[in-house]
């Protein structure tokens, strides 16, 4: 085990990825003895009590009617300075190069410490939406520069970050990891009932209903399936696209048969009922949601884009396709769940895949090894 670092992370705490993968690490190490101390405006949305020393500090951005927007970015800046000064902090751990890593470069001004190294991770959308847009790119080139190690959660996300911004310094893939304990598979009769009737597949999805997520196409494709074979569709989450959904289920009649759970903080015990996870993103950095649906022993559908591939063993453990092929994602459905014995081998692969190479015992130390690795680097 690493020695017992003092770790500063960053995050937003909402249901995202990047805010559930920076909450779980920061759980994970603190469970390995290591001082974690999480800044964000809220309590990040799987914070939890957890063995170890874990503080949450919030940030408060008070209101002036100087400012028509209050000024975040400062606040958070200003937190960090407070955490990193008082708790003598090894590390500032920025998941989401905007603002957090900004804030981060701004604090580590504050305290006169040039030397406090500062990780940035990518997560996908400050990289592919956020990062290239005109008003934040070069902002974004800045955080990059100015980290002290970067990370990727995907090989194609730091392919895709050298191309967008000419980054040429190493970039480390660390991939996102699941709690294999808490995501696994069974079910037992009463937690299914509670989603579907006997006899009837339970097809699922989960995410923040962002456009990029493709949602209204579950629902498309959940139509098709449920014309073939008794069938439900449970979607946790909550999100833009979330009213358009459950109109879009009006329309093609299948509305008694969707189950819309809102923000849910616990999704292992509903994920672990379901039969098929559908991911249908026009682009993905890498898929949580897909990883914890295999963890689960739960085949999953997808599009080939992005880190998916990385994830879904395409053939293995589901079924990868275009973005906006609906036909052939419910063709694949009515296969999979139509085939017993081959949806119970996707099962078996999908968990094995999981343990196997995204597991916190092989992806949390990957972490560790690289804050020290920055941290030796840096005071080297």
């Amino acid at each position: 085990m690493a020695s017992c670092m003092k770790i500063g992370i960053a995050c937003y705490p909402t249901f995202g990825g990047s805010g559930v993968v920076a909450t779980e690490l920061g759980l994970e190490l603190a469970a390995r003895g290591h001082d974690v101390h999480f800044v964000s405006y809220d309590p990040p949305a799987r914070y939890r009590c957890a063995p170890g020393k874990v503080t949450f500090h919030a940030v408060e951005t008070p209101s002036y009617p100087l400012f028509k927007y209050p000024p975040y970015l400062l606040s958070m800046a200003s937190t960090m300075a407070d955490v990193a000064e008082n708790e003598h902090l090894d590390l500032l751990h920025a998941h989401y190069a905007i603002p957090h890593t900004i804030s981060a470069c701004i604090a580590r001004e504050i305290v006169g410490r040039p030397g406090m190294p500062i990780v940035t991770t990518l997560h996908g959308t400050d990289i592919t939406i956020v990062g290239r847009r005109r008003e934040y790119s070069r902002v974004v080139q800045f955080a990059l520069a100015t980290s002290s190690g970067v990370t990727a959660v995907s090989r194609s996300l730091a392919t895709e970050t050298r191309e967008a911004f000419g980054f040429e310094d190493e970039i480390e893939v660390i991939p996102n990891f699941v709690d294999a304990d808490r995501y696994r598979p069974g079910c037992g009769p009463e937690a299914r009932a509670r989603l579907a009737s006997p006899g009837e597949k339970i097809l699922f999805h989960v995410s923040n209903f962002r456009p990029v997520k493709n949602v209204p196409d579950i629902i498309r494709v959940f139509a098709r399936v449920a014309a073939e074979l008794p069938a439900r569709l449970v979607l946790v989450g909550d999100g833009p696209d979330a009213a358009a959904c459950r109109e879009l289920g009006k329309e093609l009649g299948v509305e008694e048969r969707v189950r819309f759970m809102g923000e849910t903080p616990d999704v292992a015990p509903l994920l672990a009922c379901a039969d098929l996870f559908l991911l249908p993103s026009s682009h993905e950095s890498f898929g949580l949601g897909a990883l914890e649906a295999m963890a689960c022993g739960v085949p999953v559908i997808a599009t080939e884009v992005g880190g998916l591939p990385e994830v879904v063993d395409d053939g293995a453990t589901g079924r990868l396709f275009a973005p906006g092929d609906v036909e052939a994602m419910s063709q694949a459905a009515v296969a999979i769940l139509s085939d017993g014995p081959g949806a119970e081998r996707m099962r078996a692969a999908s968990r094995a895949r999981a343990l196997d190479m995204f597991s916190t015992a092989k992806v949390v130390p990957m972490y560790e090894g690289y804050y020290e690795k920055v941290i030796g680097r840096t005071n080297g």
